[in-house]
């Protein structure tokens, strides 16, 4: 359940990413500024969305990637609002806590990682 989690809370967050760099799915934001913020965090969700799928360094990618969702959450999120139900950030909260559990669990037996004997 560890790698089916890890696998599926990846693909739909680097959805996030391609969203934001590749245009894709359609948004109604403009391509971001080479090294911006916003094409940061886009360029993170993507490299790290797919590394997570494939398991390849995956507890400091988790890590790196919790921290990008907290900050995300603090930044852009919670000065709209202190429910996140109402500041559009529940996803960046299960996301962090989702990332953090695979730094300190591990990416699961599915895992290129657990593949070549760096985890299990």
């Amino acid at each position: 359940m560890r790698s089916i989690l890890r696998i599926v809370s990846a693909i739909v967050f680097m959805a996030h990413g391609t969203q934001k760099i590749l245009g894709f799915p359609a948004s109604d934001r403009a391509f971001p500024e080479i090294m911006s913020r916003f094409w940061i965090a886009g360029m993170l969700e993507l490299i790290g969305g797919a590394l997570l799928i494939l398991g390849l360094f995956s507890r400091p990618v988790a890590f790196i990637l919790s921290g990008l969702m907290a900050f995300a959450y603090w930044l852009a999120h919670a000065p709209q609002h202190w429910v996140p139900a109402l500041n559009g950030g529940d996803a960046a909260i299960l996301y962090c806590f989702i990332f953090l559990y695979i730094v300190f669990a591990g990416p699961g037996p599915w895992s290129l990682d657990a593949r070549l004997g760096r985890d299990r």
